[in-house]
């Protein structure tokens, strides 16, 4: 279900909810059920979960239970000379407060949403149906309030907590229970083992632990919920909208447990062009993209270079092994971090975890979708490459393909194109890969814009290589390289960046795969380059070898062209002062990019662009479906020589 509406969430009415957040945090009951009790019995005495279980000593009383005592006591353990509460201390109570008290708000904005206050009203008149849709109304309730509980402590508490919190995550020993009886019970249970947790003298060693411990344990509150969210009822008015807390980023879409805001930008090295020898293409279609991206309008939403026809949500980078792939992410982060700190503009470089294939039915489809909601927050750039693509969107049909990958592809494909796609303009999706005829068809057939990541190609690509190497030397031991230097070549000359395409592609006359060029000439007999029947008999023509080829083949020749017509570079000056352009609104973009469309397309030829696009896009699908055969019989080839090889060898010895 999408997201239709936006409610706000007034802090003003959270201020009146603060005194009774405070008090559970003074304050709470809970008595254990019987299996968290006897969890564990066997273990040693050292156990946590043991010592979680003997919580009351083994009475069957409920205990009383405080967590601002427990933070008070950790204060006089940990920093006995302190006068204040300490930092971490404080900043951990406070956002836990905070987190109750929106919990609260949630709740009670589902209770309205969801008819629940209206059964709890007449709660005494109700028939067996009522009590049983009461019962579950309360559930979802209380699983919604502890979600956004947790997922607010998150948001607060993440960007202070420890980037590697593996050794917290492996002393802790889980929640043993989670209470959705009712929201007293399900705050209760949740801060009384929170509580215990941070009352065990083993967990918290520092004042720091306090913050990475608190985010371990509401990240696996959180994990509890979505396990369990699948038995709810009665979730409608939580799927259908989104919560966005007043002058903040934080929002509650849902279940879903990316809120603006933790997805934090991924660190990356900083990489320029100019270190990046060779791939000129792809050189010249990454600085394309990021200026396009710029011009991603904040108040309208929308990108001009979208109506123009030069905006790639997708787009693909191939080439075979060691030419530059990882270096070319980094370079667009780079460009892209570099442009948007200027221009005072959100960035979040977006990456898609190696983690993502789930062995879990279903947990896969889940982890997509988690990674592809931030791409349509349209409050930022979003630039997400997939690194490796062949190993998450592998074809679907091919032997021993994972569930995982299909449920990856499916939510891949629905978030592209189809209801889910929300594009506006500002996130683009890179699939970067060695092995591009791996890729699903379906997923191929999404991408844009593509180009070859070739690597050094030319003498001077191969100098520069070397004198990138050298040059360290050069700077430690001045002497030391006793080599001559080139004459008429200045290093790294040729590393700059393309004026256009046509200066990489003014070399493409004709196709160089067989199959393509054969069909390419049988049709220039019937019709002249320059005759639209040209390309529809050459598409007819191409599906006859590749039936694979089709009209979504067609439409990304089309947008291929409309690239070429938007290829001019933005001016100098623009950068140097965002108020010309970039500060502007969104119409006057849109005419500024016209004018320098029409000056661009002044110098290009309409039906030469279009040969060259059509061939290169032609000459790609039939190198992608050779490949595949072709790296098979490389193999047996190379196999049946070994065997040779070795028998005669072997005959030699005898």
């Amino acid at each position: 279900m999408e997201h239709n509406s936006t409610f706000p969430i007034k802090l003003a009415e959270l201020d009146m909810l603060r005194d009774e957040a405070a008090s559970y945090l003074k304050s709470i009951q809970w008595e254990q059920g019987a299996r968290a009790k006897n969890k564990d019995k066997d273990a040693k005495d050292e156990s946590i979960l043991l010592y979680l279980s003997r919580a009351n000593n083994g009475t069957n009383t409920a205990e009383i239970t405080s967590v601002s005592k427990t933070i008070l006591a950790l204060k006089k353990r940990l920093l006995p000379d302190s006068v204040a509460i300490p930092i971490y201390l404080n900043q951990t109570l406070y956002a836990v407060q905070e987190g109750i008290t929106l919990g609260i708000w949630i709740k009670d904005s589902y209770y309205d949403a969801s008819g629940l206050s209206s059964l709890n009203e007449n709660k005494s008149a109700l028939d067996n149906n009522g009590k049983r849709e009461f019962e579950s109304k309360m559930h979802t309730a209380t699983a919604f309030m502890l979600f956004a509980k947790a997922y607010k402590i998150l948001h607060d508490l993440k960007p202070h907590a420890s980037d590697d919190l593996s050794v917290m995550k492996q002393k802790f020993a889980g929640i043993p229970e989670v209470s959705l009886l009712s929201p007293l019970k399900g705050v209760s249970c949740s801060l009384f083992y929170y509580d215990k947790y941070l009352g065990h003298p083993e967990i918290i060693k520092s004042d720091k632990d306090v913050i990475d411990f608190t985010v371990v344990y509401f990240e696996a509150l959180i994990d509890e919920i979505q396990l369990r969210k699948s038995a709810l009822e009665y979730t409608e008015t939580i799927e259908d909208r989104t919560y966005k807390l007043e002058k903040s980023e934080f929002a509650v879409s849902g279940w879903s447990n990316v809120f603006s805001g933790t997805a934090k930008s991924i660190e990356f090295n900083k990489i320029q062009f100019e270190q990046i020898v060779g791939n000129r293409d792809a050189k010249h279609f990454a600085r394309r993209l990021t200026e396009r991206m710029l011009s991603y309008d904040f108040i309208a939403k929308k990108n001009p270079f979208q109506e123009l026809g030069g905006f790639m949500p997708v787009f693909m980078g191939y080439g075979i092994p060691g030419t530059g792939k990882s270096m070319l992410i980094a370079a667009i982060a780079t460009r892209l971090k570099e442009h948007c700190d200027n221009l005072d503009i959100p960035f979040l470089f977006h990456p898609m975890p190696d983690t993502l294939i789930s062995t879990f039915q279903g947990g896969s489809a889940e982890k997509m979708v988690e990674w592809m909601k931030p791409l349509q927050d349209p409050t930022k750039l979003i630039f997400a490459p997939i690194d490796d693509a062949e190993n998450n969107l592998q074809e679907r049909t091919a032997q021993g393909v994972s569930a995982g990958v299909k449920e990856v592809i499916g939510v891949f494909l629905r978030y592209t194109e189809g209801a889910y796609a929300v594009n506006y303009g500002n996130s683009s999706i890179g699939l970067f890969t060695n092995l591009p005829e791996m890729l699903d068809k379906a997923v191929i057939s999404r991408v844009q814009g593509r180009f070859k990541i070739d690597g050094a190609r030319t003498e001077h690509d191969f100098l520069d290589q070397d004198y990138i190497w050298w040059k360290k030397f050069d700077k430690t031991m001045p002497d030391f390289v006793n080599m001559q230097n080139p004459q008429g070549y200045k290093y790294l000359e040729d590393q700059g960046l393309a004026k256009s395409m046509g200066d990489i592609l003014n070399a493409i006359e004709k196709p160089t795969e067989e199959r393509v060029l054969e069909t390419f000439e049988k049709v220039d007999k019937m019709h002249d380059a320059n005759e639209h029947m040209f390309y529809a008999s050459l598409f007819k023509e191409i599906q006859q070898i590749f039936p694979f080829f089709s009209s979504r083949d067609v439409r990304n020749i089309q947008s291929a062209i409309s690239l070429r017509l938007t290829d001019f570079d933005l001016e100098d000056d623009w950068f140097e002062n965002p108020d010309i352009y970039f500060k502007k609104d969104y119409d006057t973009k849109f005419g500024m990019l016209q004018e320098l469309m029409k000056a661009n397309m002044k110098g290009l030829d309409f039906s030469e662009i279009r040969k060259q696009e059509v061939v290169r896009y032609l000459d790609n699908v039939a190198t992608i479906a050779d490949t595949d055969f072709k790296r098979k019989v490389d193999a047996r080839v190379n196999q049946l020589n070994i065997e040779t090889e070795a028998r005669e060898q072997f005959d030699g010895k005898r």
